[in-house]
Order: structure tokens, then sequence, then C-alpha cells
């Protein structure tokens, strides 16, 4: 029997924070804890009427490297035995709709890369790969934003947890959505109005049962913690002055930001 679908988020209302689960353009708001207990408390706001923000607050944010084969093939690069990830900073989480900016010391190229996100819904260690979907809360929409030069600079240590561990440049969201199969997704990424990325998440290298149950044998995950599986073909370069970005993956829903040089 198919799982229901549901779209969880947060927000903020006439100065507090709140979650809930978005129905149309309706928040059913809830109370307790979105990965413990929690309860509908009967309210319901017009998403309108809300400023959105990250749909959690992930302890770190794991982001995998060459995880995808078409991108692998296009790039020349072996496919790796195991998974490769690095951490990026809690601080480069922005809200969706935000608008980023480029630093002012850098003038180099940035690029976006949108992914999937898998958020964990329960402390997670050790687990198999068939135990992996009971701590998976839900998947969520990434924009994985990277500043290449930087990444590059110097040539004895590639530096990719500053490169994409700038503030702001971790925007994820706008809902967390449960009772996905993640293997059946696409990800769409447009840029300015045009389509740059469209991929099935099913070419992953690793499955994201088989990441969750790698990673949480290196270090245990906790309930928000985020991993951004990857991406493939199409990553690109953000030029305008302006850029809008939106990642888009039905049933979750469009991530979009401006992006400003």
């Amino acid at each position: 029997m198919a799982r229901e679908i549901k779209q969880w988020l947060r927000f903020r209302n006439s100065g507090a924070t709140g979650f809930g689960t978005l129905n149309s353009s309706r928040i059913s708001v809830h109370e307790g804890d979105m990965f413990g207990r929690h309860a509908a408390t009967g309210k319901t706001l017009a998403l309108s009427e809300v400023e959105l923000l990250a749909p959690c607050a992930p302890s770190k944010i794991v982001a995998l490297w060459n995880n995808f084969h078409a991108l692998a093939a296009k790039l020349s690069q072996p496919e790796p035995p195991e998974p490769l990830y690095l951490l990026k900073a809690t601080t480069s989480i922005t809200t969706p709709g935000a608008v980023i900016r480029r630093p002012s010391y850098y003038d180099g190229k940035t690029t976006y890369e949108g992914e999937l996100g898998i958020v964990i819904g329960k402390t997670c260690a050790r687990v198999s790969p068939a135990e992996a979907d009971n701590f998976i809360f839900g998947y969520t929409c990434v924009n994985d934003i990277t500043a290449n030069d930087i990444l590059t600079s110097d040539p004895t240590f590639p530096q990719w947890a500053r490169a994409k561990g700038i503030d702001d440049y971790g925007p994820f969201g706008p809902v967390i959505a449960t009772g996905l199969d993640p293997a059946k997704l696409v990800v769409r990424t447009i840029l300015n109005g045009a389509e740059r990325q469209n991929y099935l998440i099913s070419d992953m290298i690793f499955s994201a049962q088989e990441l969750v149950s790698r990673i949480s044998h290196d270090m245990t995950l906790l309930p928000g913690d985020l991993i951004a599986v990857g991406t493939s073909v199409g990553v690109g370069v953000m030029k305008e002055p302006v850029n809008i970005v939106t990642v888009a993956i039905d049933s979750i829903g469009e991530l979009t930001n401006e992006f400003r040089l």
C-alpha cells in the first residue's frame, strides 16, 4: 500500500517559530517535536501569512561527491567503492526565497548544484541498508552552492569545506516530504528560466539507504541531520548580476533562491 505523502515545514509568524504540514496553500500547525511526538493544534495559517524557514535545523550537513553514474562518466572519474563526502557548515543554511550574495572578497566562479536531500528522523548509528528507511524522516530539495575557484586555489589541498561552507551557500527546502520512494524522483534545476539539470535519482551509485547505512557507520546521525546525495550532469556557473535558481522535485516542491554577484 502506498504511503501517504506529507509535506512538513517550519515557519515564523508573529515573531514565533512553528512547524506543521502543508496542504495546498494552508499550513496545519502542529505542536511538539517534528521528529518526535507531535500533534495538530487545529489551527491553520495561510502560506502567505508566514515567513518560511529552512524546514529543519541540522546538527550537520553531509554532502556527497561523485555519486551519479552519468556524472562520473562525463568527468571520466572512476566510480568510488565507498561514498565520498564532506561536511558542510550549518551556518551555510539559509531560507527558501532568500537572496544570496557572493562574498565581497571573492570574484571567482560560483556554481549551482541541484540535489536531493535526505533528512534523518531518529538517532542513527551503525544501521544496515535494510534498516535505513526506519531512520529516514523524509526528503527535501538542496542547492549545494560552491565557490569553485576557492575549491581549487591551493594545488596541495582541495578546499571543499570552505568552498561550500560560505554563509548562505546551503539553502534547502521548502518542505520535507515524507512517504516518498526516492528512487522514483527526478531532480530539475532551472537557472534564469532555462532548465539546466534533469536527472534521475535512480542513477545514484549509492542509494539513499546505502548512504545512510555507510555514513552511520562513520558517525552518529541525529534527528534533523541532512545528507545532500550529490548532483549529476548539468552543473553550471551563475554568471548574471542577478541569478534566479530553482531546484524542483515532484512531490517535494520548488526551492527558489536569488544569487547575486
